[in-house]
């Protein structure tokens, strides 16, 4: 070594730096990014949302179109959806409005046969514990009313932005579904000619990843909340309507979503039918469980969907943490898409180095 020369760096410090350095801006950006997205979330859950609609009506706003005007066609599939929606909800609160008193009779003697029951063996609770517990609620309420009447107010103020979320959604979707593909069109034109195929290709290669997992993910909830309604209307539940529509939304969210609306259908029972048809609704959470996990996904899922079990429950925790039950619904087709998109731009790379290293 040369005096004054620098000192010798070890090969291993130099990869380590140099992977360091990128990782710190790669993670600089990741997080930018994601304090942008938190910052307009109204937005990005307004374009998630209107991308879900149009992976599901553009094949119906095609099949139109063969007979209408394109307009019309995508004027006509939205209509319908939007009504198909509505009529749903309408069932749903003639079903609740319909059992009202029916419910609130049996609830009051489902919470007294609840409370006979924790008195007795192996629970022995004092009998007086649960009128207690019912009291110091009423006192919270009580004395925090002013509080819970400005959290109604904040409520409010939530309730807009999302009518004016869902709004954002219906319209962007109007434009995804008549002319999507001229969108990505232009949106290609934009970029550097050097860099058009491969977005080309991960953009058809994600956008088809994420049609495939909206198809599959709706189907199942869907089966799952025929199968949890028609189970429990034959055990005699109340809100047999409702709890399969919670069912049919849980289901979105892969592995925990479908066992919590199981479990809020478990209590219900509890209340009004007792123990035995309690544990009845829990055996029932594992067969739909069953179902799911070793029926419906590997069936429906598996073309559009190839991820681990455990890379889907990471994916929903970090989700949830990251952005709450909206952050656990979008995890896992976000990472699908994602895994999508470099297993086709590593299959093209691949594509192109066999020719060159062909004898």
């Amino acid at each position: 070594m040369q005096p004054g020369s620098p000192p010798a760096v070890a090969p291993f410090l130099r990869t380590a730096a140099a992977y360091a350095w990128r990782l710190l801006v790669v993670g600089a950006f990741v997080y930018g990014l994601f304090a942008l997205l938190g910052r307009f979330h109204e937005i990005g859950v307004a374009v998630f949302l209107g991308l879900v609609v149009t992976a599901l009506l553009r094949p119906v706003a095609n099949l139109v179109a063969r007979g209408l005007p394109r307009p019309f066609a995508v004027a006509l599939t939205l209509l319908g959806g939007i009504a198909l929606v509505l009529g749903v909800l309408t069932l749903v609160g003639e079903a609740v409005a319909g059992e009202r008193t029916t419910l609130v009779r049996e609830f009051r003697d489902g919470v007294g046969r609840i409370e006979r029951w924790l008195e007795q063996p192996p629970f022995r609770l004092d009998q007086h514990a649960l009128s207690d517990v019912q009291s110091r609620i009423g006192q919270f309420l009580a004395d925090h009313r002013s509080t819970l009447v400005s959290e109604a107010v904040s409520g409010a103020h939530h309730a807009v932005a999302v009518l004016t979320t869902l709004a954002l959604a219906l319209f962007s979707s109007v434009f995804f579904i008549h002319a999507g593909d001229r969108q990505w069109a232009w949106f290609r034109e934009q970029l550097p000619v050097s860099v058009r195929g491969r977005v080309d290709l991960g953009g058809r290669a994600a956008w088809r990843t994420f049609t495939g997992y909206t198809h599959g993910i709706v189907l199942v909830a869907a089966t799952n909340a025929v199968l949890v309604g028609i189970a429990l209307w034959l055990l005699g539940v109340p809100l047999a309507v409702p709890l399969a529509l919670l069912e049919f939304a849980a289901a979105f969210v892969p592995l925990i979503g479908s066992p919590i609306a199981l479990a809020v259908a478990s209590v219900v029972a509890l209340a009004s039918q007792g123990p035995f048809v309690a544990l009845v609704v829990i055996a029932l959470i594992v067969v739909i469980g069953q179902i799911e996990g070793h029926l419906l996904h590997p069936l429906v899922m598996s073309w559009a969907v190839r991820l681990h079990p455990l890379v889907v429950a990471v994916s929903v925790v970090a989700g949830s943490i990251a952005a709450g039950i909206v952050g656990a619904v979008v995890a896992v087709p976000l990472v699908s898409v994602v895994w999508s998109v470099h297993t086709a731009l590593r299959g093209a790379r691949a594509a192109e180095r066999a020719p060159e290293s062909a004898p």
